[in-house]
Order: C-alpha cells, then structure tokens, then sequence
C-alpha cells in the first residue's frame, strides 16, 4: 500500500511551481481577497474533488489516515474507473479534518480533479470508495507552515489560526463557519526533508467587500 503513497508522492519537486515529468501540476484557482503577515484570504473559484473517506478510529492519526485514503486516490488516477483513464497528478493533496465525530477526527483525503473534466471525472471503480465532491466558490483562511504535516502541528497551526482571524477582526470581520473542520494542503514529496510547504484551511466568510460569498457548509 505505502509504495503506491511513495509513488504518488514523486511527482511533486521541492517547489511551488510543481512539474510532473514536464507537465505543469495544476491547482484549484483561486484570487488573493485579504493578507496579513501571518495568513491570508483566498477566494477560490468552483472545483471538483475527488474524496476518500477515512472514518475516525483510535488506531489511524492524520498521517496513518491521509495515507490509507491516498492510496485509494492513487489507484483511481491510475486507471481505477470505469474509462480505465489516467489521470495527471494535481496538488495540493488535501485532507480536510471534521474533529467533532462522536468516533474521533473523520478524515476526507482530495484529489483536485483537474479543469478540463468540467465536473465531470470519469466514475471511480465501486470498490474505491471515493466520491465526487464539487465546491461552490468561497473563502478560505491559509496559513503556511513548514516540516512533516502530524496532529501535534496541525493543531497548534490551526489554533495560531483561529487566533489571527479573532486578532483581525474589522467591521469586515472573517466569521469562521465551523471551527472543528478545518483542511492541511500538502505541497512535497516525503523525501524533502527540508524547504516543505504545507497550509492549513479553515473556511470562512464576512470578507463580503473583497467579494467572498456568504456560504454556510463544510467541502
């Protein structure tokens, strides 16, 4: 299972600007609406992800979890769906939190589906278990951080955060739609041990004169 992980993980260079074999790594697009020192605003236009579910258990943590669903991710753009399609790699991988499961921490690893599907990927083999996801255009908290993405820095990032977005609350204030689902974008490769970038997303809205849309819900 984890040589698929390894696999998909090589297609990522040590850099923003991500390269697969000569092909450009594309992203969900989205516009810079507010920036501070320590974070910043995103409007992000409509997306399709494709989401493996990973229900909360004592013995799976973030890292154990965005493996096990990235593994299923891997084998859909590797031919598992019903078109036998290959699909070129998108970053970043993302693996959005829900904290308050009776269980535990519920965990969706994304794969961003890339434009030119318009919505509309080939269909996952049944046995993958992974659903399409669409996105409504809205807002997102970022904040960057560095090193290997685990619970312990997920946490204190998410919470420095929060608590930025409270700091810099104007009249135009960020009103943080759900504080226990948040997102960790990650940008590299396991073997760069140095340089990583990662982020961690929260969803938010109140930034109505930057054009963020008032949209209440969790992607």
């Amino acid at each position: 299972m984890y040589l698929a992980i390894i696999v998909l993980y090589f297609f990522f260079s040590n850099s923003c600007n991500l390269v697969q074999y000569g092909h450009a790594i594309e992203s969900p697009q989205y516009t810079v609406v507010h920036s501070e020192s320590d974070f910043e605003v995103r409007l992000y236009m409509e997306s399709s992800w494709m989401s493996a579910l990973v229900l909360g258990t004592s013995s799976f943590d973030f890292e154990e979890s965005t493996k096990y669903g990235f593994h299923r991710l891997y084998e859909y753009i590797q031919g598992g769906n019903l078109n036998s399609s290959h699909i070129f790699m998108t970053a970043p991988v993302l693996t959005s939190i829900n904290s308050s499961s009776s269980s535990g921490s519920d965990y969706f690893v994304r794969f961003y589906i890339p434009a030119k599907y318009g919505g509309n990927p080939p269909q996952p083999n049944p046995e993958l278990n992974v659903q399409l996801v669409k996105w409504k255009s809205h807002c997102i908290a970022v904040r960057k951080f560095t090193g290997f993405a685990n619970d312990d820095d997920n946490n204190k990032e998410i919470e420095a955060l929060v608590n930025s977005l409270n700091k810099n609350k104007t009249g135009k204030a960020a009103i943080l739609e759900d504080k226990s689902y948040y997102s960790v974008a990650q940008y590299n490769a396991s073997y760069h041990l140095s340089g990583r970038l990662n982020e961690v997303w929260i969803n938010v809205s109140g930034f109505t004169a930057e054009g963020c849309p008032h949209y209440q819900g969790n992607y």
